[in-house]
């Protein structure tokens, strides 16, 4: 692995696409979730309830054959039910120790739903733990194997209280409920869940694995992206989204985590995009980052949409051409505007190297040759 991230790349783009497996609509979280176990961090999911949220944590953890601790915070949940009871027989010798079996000091990966009902007590706790990997215990330090916390949460804190909590998580999710569009795929997925087609979970990788990815994710090269990262972070400012120094400092396992999934030992500046996790504050910051990103990168993504653009538009005169009768005056303005539109997307097949783009471009002049076809048919040309 050493030098050479093709290898575990594979490994970690089928852990990704394992993980979201089961699910419909969930890309995102488990894209998200997977970039914050290979940098060594922590993640929250934000959403309504019922969005498969302790399901995907639960799977993920399983995919790589980790210790798993879940548990639903309540504002009366107590330490112990975290963190394991005291052992009686010990403090009747003086001795001031906890019972940690399958309690999340002894856990690698950890899920914690409503995360921000923690009380203070709790709340003290877990933030040594996700930044020290140090329970304080009374009078002991316990070191935790943990490696990475998902939380969930259906909102983002307004107590100053938890404003420290809710910065250690450096991934930031919004689940949204699944779209209409999808209601179908969702029904027929919940029923093979039900029917416990997705039970039986086979191991992609071990966790010692994924810690030599992280390993080698920190000799990437991130020499190009320094300065673009910059103006972004300057950009955000002037939107009004603020991001802390903790945060900042921590872009870079993100930005160099994304690079080793796609394989590379240099960062470019599409993986920036993982600010689109960082950054959000509010709900309304995930959409309005997002199109910033877009923006300024014009990464895959963002031509993706324009190439869907594109090719929508094309349906579009392909319905006007059926429509037209033969020698149509119309037709030849629209035979016009395909050959616009074939110039665009030749452009952009010469200026992107990437193969979700040339898939998309592909497809497209499938489509406008067919559209040629029938305009020349009904021009007699």
């Amino acid at each position: 692995m050493q030098g050479d991230p093709s290898g575990v790349s594979a490994k970690l783009r089928l852990l990704v696409e394992e993980a979201r497996k089961p699910f419909v609509g969930r890309d995102d979280e488990a894209y998200a979730t997977v970039l914050a176990l290979l940098s060594g961090e922590h993640l929250i999911l934000i959403g309504e309830p019922g969005t498969a949220k302790s399901a995907m944590a639960r799977r993920i953890a399983s995919l790589l054959d980790a210790r798993f601790f879940k548990y639903l915070l309540t504002r009366f949940t107590e330490p112990s039910e975290l963190f394991g009871p005291l052992d009686i027989n010990a403090l009747r010798e003086g001795v001031y120790r906890r019972i940690t079996s399958r309690k999340l000091p002894e856990a690698e990966i950890a899920f914690l739903d409503e995360i921000f009902n923690a009380n203070s007590a709790i709340l003290n706790s877990l933030l040594t733990i996700l930044q020290e990997r140090i329970l304080y215990d009374g009078y002991s330090e316990i070191e935790v194997p943990l490696w990475s916390l998902i939380a969930a949460s259906n909102r983002i804190p307004e107590d100053p209280e938890l404003e420290a909590l809710y910065d250690r998580l450096l991934y930031r999710v919004y689940v949204k409920p699944v779209p209409e569009d999808n209601w179908e795929k969702l029904l027929w997925a919940s029923w093979a869940i039900e029917r416990g087609e997705h039970v039986a979970v086979k191991p992609i990788m071990s966790l010692k694995e994924l810690k030599e990815a992280h390993r080698l994710s920190l000799n990437v090269d991130l020499t190009d992206i320094i300065k673009p990262l910059i103006r972004i972070i300057s950009i955000l400012e002037e939107q009004g989204i603020h991001l802390t120094d903790r945060r900042k400092g921590k872009i870079l396992k993100a930005v160099s985590a994304n690079a080793i999934l796609y394989g590379r030992m240099k960062a470019v500046k599409s993986d920036l995009m993982v600010l689109r996790f960082i950054a959000p504050q509010t709900i309304e910051d995930f959409d309005k980052i997002e199109m910033i990103l877009y923006e300024e990168l014009r990464t895959p993504e963002r031509i993706i949409g324009d190439l869907t653009e594109i090719m929508d538009n094309l349906l579009v005169l392909e319905e006007r051409i059926d429509r037209a009768k033969s020698y149509d005056p119309e037709l030849i303005d629209i035979y016009r505007t395909i050959k616009e539109l074939r110039r665009k997307v030749a452009s952009i097949s010469r200026n992107v190297d990437d193969p979700r783009v040339q898939d998309m471009v592909d497809k497209i002049m499938d489509i406008i040759e067919r559209v040629v076809e029938k305009v020349s048919t009904k021009m007699g040309m």
